[in-house]
């Protein structure tokens, strides 16, 4: 009987022991880690895919007249012309700084009195990269000065005017600045443009609103 309980005691002791070092390490173990409420849980500037549109002016320096015979009073062409251009573009971010977009235009043209009106739509592409960004207080850049080319197949109308079809290329710079709503950026770019066919030069100056899903 003594045996018994001697081993009884000696096995509550040990079972206290146990316990009082689980305790003791429980206590040397630090609290569990609790998410900080004022890390971020989304991007300032969001970067994907996006849908931007732009409106501004196009000014041509001459205007030739394609078809003579269809446009007796066009003569040889109508001079300077200016319109309003307006366009859409639907691409991708390809990183932080370079992007590509398909382009979608479309100008209505006036030049002379005698010559009249004249509209363009051109479809194609746009690449444009950022050389220079700046930096926030919170250390995210969103303002943002860029490059871009584009060119495109275009048609006008009316037929043998200013032309049937042609190839509308345009390039320049632009400014960019990622606004606190995230998804949107506003900016302004300035292009120097040319209708090949018509061997037409000009420039552009239009704003441009993006959203990036």
């Amino acid at each position: 009987m003594r045996s018994v309980t001697t081993r009884a005691g000696l096995l509550a002791a040990l079972l206290a022991a146990a316990a009082g070092s689980g305790a003791a390490r429980a206590q040397d173990a630090g609290p569990a880690s609790i998410e900080d409420p004022r890390a971020a849980r989304f991007a300032d500037v969001e970067r994907g895919v996006s849908f931007g549109m732009e409106a501004g002016g196009l000014w041509l320096t001459k205007t030739p007249t394609k078809d003579k015979a269809a446009f007796p009073y066009a003569g040889d062409g109508g001079g300077a012309s200016r319109g309003l251009l307006v366009g859409m573009t639907f691409g991708v971010d390809l990183g932080q700084r370079l992007g590509v977009a398909a382009v979608l235009l479309g100008t209505s043209q006036r030049a002379g009195t005698s010559y009249g009106a004249f509209d363009l739509l051109a479809a194609g592409l746009d690449l444009r990269y950022a050389f220079y960004g700046k930096k926030d207080r919170n250390d995210w850049e969103r303002f943002y000065v860029y490059a871009h080319a584009r060119g495109g197949y275009a048609l006008s109308h009316p037929k043998g005017l200013f032309g049937d079809t042609d190839t509308l290329v345009a390039g320049g710079l632009g400014v960019e600045y990622y606004t606190q709503l995230r998804h949107f950026s506003v900016g302004l770019q300035v292009d120097g443009v040319y209708a090949v066919s018509a061997k037409a030069p000009g420039f552009s100056v239009s704003p441009v609103v993006r959203y990036t899903f």
